[in-house]
């Protein structure tokens, strides 16, 4: 049987319009070596843009799945950037090919806050979801949970020099960790609301936090080294436990932290901000000698940290002042006065530098001290624009110049409507300030004019105009060759919420809220300052309704007019007369949007009570009534020449729709806020949407077909597997809900790991168990039979045996989803398994995954495998075999590691050069002293 009615699929073709999107920071990035400062990176919905600043342009696009992106955080060397999403995940990209090949699972909720070490090699991230993780990068997986924080982390930083973590929380503390025992050892209550930024200083000896008021309060950091007495305090879970020698049953408990062994941190004072709301972002570069700091508003504050003999020049000089006022006073007064004293304070010691006005409300914001004492500060704004300003710290009194600013690849405000051109290959999209018109193909701007506030928009006849309804009640017409406004006509008395063009070409009508549909047609007039013929609008008749217009719309025939009003219904009226004719009345709140098919058979409405209905264009009768989205239905337009149809809802979802059948085809989902209006190709290929997250999407019509049984298969399968997810994560024996706890998550993967770990363990048993069969049948034969044949499978990988197929299974998981995909494995399997990992020992096959899963399997099995007495063999044979091979291995990278050094202590002694670090450090130095000379050149020329 044949398909009766075939559908194509709709695909995602691109993302365009925006330029950064605020829910993730800005950040300086390198690219192959170029300069510092040139390249930013920043999130745009679920991708990652990478911008030239000089140029304005796109230079790389690191390519997301479907959760928006959250935060960004480049790697210390500049080859990778870390990227956190909506979900939980982290994933890191090469910024040489922009390819992802490690990731990270393990948060609920979104990623708030990434760090890198000094070293590059670990990660911490924090989430809303309170929980702090750090990531071990190079062997790809988690390494512990840290809990204690009750709110979202807002900042997490790796000491340099010491294996200490600091976070802050919107919970108003802020809480350092010792790694070495993963426990939090001291907490800072200083803060009387939520902690929302947070910055080391000072080569890491102060700490400066930034909270809801107007205060940056400063801590300094003094590290105390442990006493190596005998009979020292021995720490456990934040408690202090005195262990006498003589008398080791008597252990007493006493009240002193862990933390006068590490560190103590008392306030130093604070910094006062010229604004008066929330710290949005605190940042400083990579020297620490700058402090970016701003609120809610457009002003940046930017500070300077003087270095120690900046301040003790500083303080001589205040002393000199002191004591030259001390000295006046004595002779005035004949008395003899003490000594002046000056107390060092922190204004002398951070100092006010220079605010940067912006041209709007600042969302994020990075700085970088580049060569010659210049700062470069890149802003994020909130109205979809980044900004990037220099400035010298040298001088006196620094001045920021405006350097960059990328705004042509997207509008300020949200996108309220959009239009194709006739032959398909013109984009117009109109915002609150700008309408833009773009090329389809390569998504650059054509042209960008400034207009008001636009609610709709066509394409006059030719594709040479446009033609824009405003909020303020006026049309105004644009000329897209010279991009001038050539009229603007005061049209209505309210909003135009709707045009649409007449079916003869010769005119438009438009609705508005002033309750009125006015019939307009084309004319051509001179001009008077050009004496050029150019187009206007000439308004002929007016059709009065009881209720404001919301959306107009012509029948093809040009025999009907369709009118939504904002009392619920839908009147229709004949276009020649203007006599009413009938009215669609059903939906509980207005209708916000219709069409009418192409041969004027049906009608569909869409309205804010989240319904669709479908109705015949001859009687006026409901067809159907569809509950199409989960908040209003925002935009409803047939695919030219058929019966199906799509909508745009609140719901951030488009929907396609058969309205013959009444059934839901397919589901395009993408945009991460409302989506505000769609356009459909004239040819029906391509689909374009607006949404409230600043994004463009194009879409476009594939060859494939679409099955409707199998996509809602697919779609009942997402769902079990998203439940599946959801579940609640394995308990591992004898761990407790502290502050530590391992680092992955339960996810699909982990368990479709875990599936294939199974299914590769029950392959090898079968096959055992056939080559025992066979080995007994050849017994009981008396002579040789011909072997079994082979599961396909293995021939598949290349004829390997059973027991290598289930290590190559193995290996092919996910190093951050090793551990949870074994906690998921049941301990039936365990048994086999751990007698697998003693024959890979044996042979030297992977010892040190074999032994990190086996190490894995041992915690979280022990009471188990040491009660079952059929493992102790087992056992005891892993136990001397993973002893030796271990130590045999170590030898051979400790003889390894000893050769290299006395082969590069030879080289260097007889070649007199220097190898790796120094060589770098030389190499460096070489191109700093080549580009000053360069600029030298250029300054004489």
């Amino acid at each position: 049987m044949g398909l009766t009615k075939q559908y194509l699929r709709y695909v995602a073709s691109a993302v365009f319009g925006v330029i950064g999107s605020q829910k993730a920071n800005i950040t300086y990035v390198t690219l192959r070596g170029g300069e510092k400062g040139r390249y930013v990176a920043v999130a745009a919905c679920e991708h990652v843009f990478i911008w030239d600043v000089r140029k304005g342009e796109k230079v790389l696009i690191l390519q997301g799945q479907k959760h928006e992106v959250t935060f960004l955080c480049p790697s210390p060397d500049g080859v990778h950037i870390a990227v956190g999403y909506e979900d939980g995940a982290v994933r890191i990209f090469s910024l040489l090919n922009g390819e992802s090949n490690v990731s990270f699972n393990g948060h609920k909720s979104a990623v708030s806050v990434i760090h890198y070490d000094a070293l590059g090699a670990r990660l911490v991230t924090g989430s809303k979801d309170t929980d702090v993780i750090v990531w071990d990068i190079i062997n790809e997986c988690g390494l512990y949970r840290l809990r204690g924080h009750k709110d979202v982390i807002t900042q997490a930083l790796f000491l340099r020099d010491k294996n200490l973590l600091v976070t802050c929380s919107k919970d108003s503390f802020v809480k350092w960790w010792d790694l070495d025992t993963q426990h939090c050892f001291k907490t800072m209550v200083g803060h009387r609301s939520e902690v929302w930024g947070m910055v080391l200083l000072s080569q890491e000896s102060r700490l400066l936090t930034g909270s809801a008021d107007s205060e940056l309060r400063a801590w300094d950091i003094n590290y105390l080294e442990e006493a190596k007495a005998e009979g020292e305090p021995k720490v456990k879970k934040g408690k202090t436990l005195l262990v006498d020698d003589d008398e080791e049953d008597n252990k007493e408990e006493v009240d002193e932290s862990l933390e006068e062994r590490i560190l103590s941190c008392e306030k130093a004072g604070s910094i006062l901000r010229e604004a008066r709301d929330r710290v949005v972002s605190l940042t400083t570069d990579r020297h620490t000698r700058v402090i970016a700091c701003h609120g809610n508003d457009s002003v940046l504050e930017l500070f300077t940290v003087l270095s120690e003999e900046e301040v003790q020049k500083k303080m001589t000089k205040k002393l000199k002042k002191a004591k030259k006022k001390a000295t006046k006073a004595q002779e005035a007064s004949g008395e003899e006065t003490e000594e002046p004293v000056v107390k060092r304070m922190l204004k002398d010691e951070i100092i006010r530098l220079t605010n940067i006005k912006a041209s709007s409300k600042i969302r994020w914001v990075d700085c970088l001290s580049c060569a010659g004492g210049e700062l470069k500060v890149v802003l994020l704004l909130q109205n979809n624009t980044v900004e990037t300003y220099s400035l010298k710290t040298s001088l006196k009194t620094p001045v920021a110049d405006k350097t960059a600013r990328l705004t042509l690849g997207g509008h300020r405000t949200d996108v309220r409507t959009l239009a194709f051109s006739s032959d398909n290959l013109a984009v117009l999209s109109a915002s609150g300030d700008t309408v833009k018109v773009w090329n389809r193909s390569t998504l650059q701007v054509i042209r960008t004019m400034a207009c008001e506030y636009a609610l709709c928009s066509l394409f006059v006849p030719g594709d040479r105009q446009i033609i824009l309804g405003t909020k303020s009640g006026k049309l105004q017409i644009f000329e897209l060759g010279s991009g001038s406004l050539l009229e603007t006509v005061d049209a209505h008395d309210g909003a135009v919420w709707s045009i649409c063009l007449a079916p003869d070409q010769r005119g438009i009508i438009s609705g508005s809220a002033d309750k009125t549909v006015k019939f307009w047609e084309f004319e051509l007039v001179k001009d008077k300052e050009t004496s050029q013929k150019r187009l206007t609008v000439k308004h002929k008749r007016t059709l009065q309704l009881e209720e404001d217009v919301l959306c107009v719309k012509f029948s093809p025939d040009h025999r009907l007019l369709a009118a939504s009003l904002l009392d619920c219904t839908v009147k229709i009226f004949y276009t020649d007369t203007l006599k009413f004719f009938l009215s669609l009345y059903g939906h509980k709140l207005p209708v916000l949007c219709l069409d009418i098919s192409h041969d004027g058979t049906i009608i569909a409405t869409g309205s804010a009570d989240r319904n669709v209905k479908i109705w015949g264009l001859d009687f006026g009768d409901c067809h159907r009534s569809m509950f199409a989205h989960d908040d209003s239905v925002m935009f409803l337009q047939f695919v030219p020449k058929t019966h199906l149809f799509f909508t745009a809802g609140k719901d951030k979802k488009i929907k396609q729709w058969d309205a013959d059948k009444f059934e839901h085809i397919q589901t395009l989902e993408g945009h991460h806020r409302e989506v505000w209006c769609l356009a459909i190709s004239p040819n029906g290929d391509h689909l374009v949407s607006s949404s409230h997250d600043k994004s463009l999407r194009l879409w476009e019509r594939t060859r494939e077909p679409i099955i409707l049984e199998e996509e809602r298969e697919m779609e009942r399968e997402a769902e079990f597997e998203e439940s599946l997810a959801k579940g609640n994560a394995p308990v591992v024996p004898g761990e407790t809900q502290g502050e530590a706890a391992p680092a992955g998550k339960k996810t699909v993967e982990t368990v479709k790991a875990a599936e294939r770990i199974m299914e590769a363990l029950e392959l090898y048993k079968g096959e055992t168990r056939k080559m025992e069969e066979h080995r007994y049948a050849c017994e009981s034969a008396g002579k040789e039979l011909p072997p079994p044949q082979p599961n396909p499978i293995l021939v598949a990988f290349g004829n390997v045996s059973p027991s290598r197929y289930v290590l190559d299974v193995i290996k092919k998981v996910r190093s951050s989803e090793l551990e949870v995909s074994l906690l998921v494995l049941p301990f039936p399997y365990v048994p086999e398994l751990l007698k697998l990992f003693n024959s890979y020992i044996q042979q030297g096959l992977e010892v040190e995954l074999v032994c990190r899963c086996l190490f894995f399997l041992l915690k979280i099995h022990f009471g188990q495998i040491s009660s079952n007495q059929m493992l102790l063999s087992v056992i005891d044979e892993l136990r001397t075999n993973t002893l030796s091979k271990v130590r045999e291995i170590r030898d051979v990278m400790g003889f390894n590691s000893a050769a290299l050094q006395f082969l590069q202590r030879e080289i260097e002694s007889k070649e007199d050069v220097l190898f790796f670090a120094d060589a770098t450090g030389r190499l460096e130095e070489k191109k700093k002293k080549r580009r000053k000379r360069e600029r030298a050149v250029l300054t004489i020329a």
